[in-house]
Order: structure tokens, then C-alpha cells, then sequence
């Protein structure tokens, strides 16, 4: 007899290779059985799903929750309940300036889990907004490979990664610098890199080529320069090659979602960690 019991939704599990029909039911708030014809006890309770789909908790791969510490944080709770996720990382909003701020007054404090990809500029993502856009990349002297080392190796529990934005827009006139120096600080301490693209320069081309087995482009759906098809629906080549190579592919959508179609993600087969 179990808490809880929902019943006849359709389980979906990639880790056990699970996609049937079945009773999930909750003892203390963990899963104690998948199953046919579950019952909870006398005084437990039973809920009806069918129709609908029951999944593991979700790992969101993508968000920007250093709330109220950066212009662009959402409330991670928020996050979580809306989107069914039991795992947050957050995509580099804090640099070694700010981490164990992220870290003491959101991190430690939230029921959900959340990981992190350090950004490689010092201030983290500081200035997003719909009236202040400054890219964290455009001035080198921010690029402090030493500190974000350091912060990255001090912090190894929720550290996960090295974020870095590149572009016009992120990166103003430093081209491929930021990453070159994100994945030099990545290869240091064994960590994969995130990589943004914006518009060139850097390219699409030297982007993927800097990237290692491992590594992440995101927003890889949005338009040019990260449109993964050409002119002719044809998936490019760097792209292939990068996929073969390891590198992952993340959506990344966020408040901008209108920007990626699904036409692109049905020509594509998406990879994530």
C-alpha cells in the first residue's frame, strides 16, 4: 500500500527504456513502485491521470535564476514548478565576482537542485535587459582566467561547466577570444564549455571548430548565425561534423522561443546532456 498513486498515465522513462501505460506510486515522497493495478492505503490518495504523460523529474538544462542578483534571474521555484523540473543549471549568469553570492542566497537556500556553469567574464551576465544590453564579453580585461579558475575548482560540487558568449552582441569586436580563453579554464579543470553565439564575428564555423567532445552550442535553433539547415532544408555540414565530433546541442529558448521553429528541430535531431 502506498501515499499516493497515479494511475494509468503513460510512464515515460528514457533511463529504463520505459514507455507504457502503468500506476506510479509514492511512499514518503519518493517513487516505490511502476506498475499494474497499484493501491494506495486507507489513508493515502489516488489520482487519475489517464491521458496524460508521468516523467521522472526534469533536468532543465537552461536557466537564468540568479534571482533578484541579475537583471535577467527568474525565481528558480518558479522555474521548477512551471516546468516540472526537479534539476536546474543555470547558464552562466554568475562570474567569479558574484558566484558565492548565486551560491549562499539562492543556491543553498532552494528546495530544487541547481547546478551551475561558471561564466567566464568576471561579472557574470550583468547588464540584459529590454532597455541596458552590455555583452559581459566586450572588454577583455574582464576575461580574469585565474579567478575563474579558481572559483570554478573552489566550488566543484555545483560547478558543472564554463559558460561563455560570443558575438557582435555578447562579445563586441573580441571575435573568438572569450571562448578560446573559456575553454583553455575548461580543459584546466576537466569541464565541459556552453557556448551563446550571437551575430558574427566569430563565426558558426570557428565556433564549432574551437568546441571539444563534450561541449555545448546553444540557442542552436535561432536564426542565422545558428540556423543549423541552409537554404535548401540540408542540415550543414559543420553542424554534422560537430554532432560526430560529441559536441551537444541545446535548445536554449527561453523568453525568445518564438525565435526557433519546430520545422528546424524535425530536421534535426536535438542532443542534449
Amino acid at each position: 500500500m502506498y501515499d499516493l498513486v497515479l494511475k494509468g498515465g503513460r510512464v515515460v522513462d528514457p533511463s529504463q527504456d520505459l514507455d507504457t501505460t502503468a500506476d506510479v506510486a509514492f511512499n514518503k515522497g519518493k517513487v516505490a513502485a511502476v506498475g499494474k493495478d497499484l493501491k494506495a492505503s486507507a489513508k493515502g490518495e489516488t489520482r487519475d491521470v489517464s491521458g496524460k504523460v508521468v516523467v521522472p523529474g526534469i533536468i532543465d538544462l537552461h536557466t537564468h535564476i540568479y534571482h533578484l542578483g541579475t537583471s535577467l534571474g527568474v525565481d528558480p521555484i518558479m522555474s521548477a514548478q512551471t516546468g516540472g523540473s526537479t534539476t536546474l543549471v543555470d547558464a552562466g549568469s554568475s562570474g567569479p565576482a558574484n558566484f558565492l553570492g548565486f551560491r549562499k542566497h539562492v543556491i543553498e537556500p532552494c528546495p530544487v537542485r541547481i547546478v551551475a556553469y561558471l561564466n567566464i567574464s568576471f561579472p557574470g551576465i550583468y547588464a540584459f535587459s529590454k532597455t541596458t544590453m552590455v555583452g559581459e564579453c566586450q572588454d577583455l580585461r574582464l576575461m580574469d582566467l585565474g579567478e575563474c579558475r579558481r572559483v570554478a575548482d573552489e566550488n566543484r560540487d555545483m560547478i558543472v561547466g564554463i559558460k561563455v558568449r560570443v558575438g557582435r552582441g555578447a562579445g563586441g569586436d573580441s571575435g573568438h577570444m572569450p571562448l578560446d580563453m573559456a575553454v583553455e579554464v575548461a580543459d584546466d579543470l576537466g569541464l565541459p564549455v556552453m557556448c551563446h553565439l550571437d551575430h558574427p564575428p566569430p563565426s558558426r564555423r570557428e565556433v564549432l571548430d574551437r568546441m571539444r567532445p563534450g561541449d555545448v552550442l546553444t540557442h542552436c535553433f535561432r536564426p542565422f548565425p545558428n540556423a543549423p539547415i541552409d537554404g535548401t532544408g540540408r542540415v550543414r555540414s559543420e553542424i554534422n561534423e560537430a554532432r560526430a565530433r560529441g559536441i551537444f546541442f541545446d535548445v536554449g529558448h527561453g523568453a525568445r522561443s518564438e525565435e526557433h521553429t519546430f520545422e528546424l528541430q524535425s530536421r534535426l535531431h536535438l542532443v542534449c546532456r
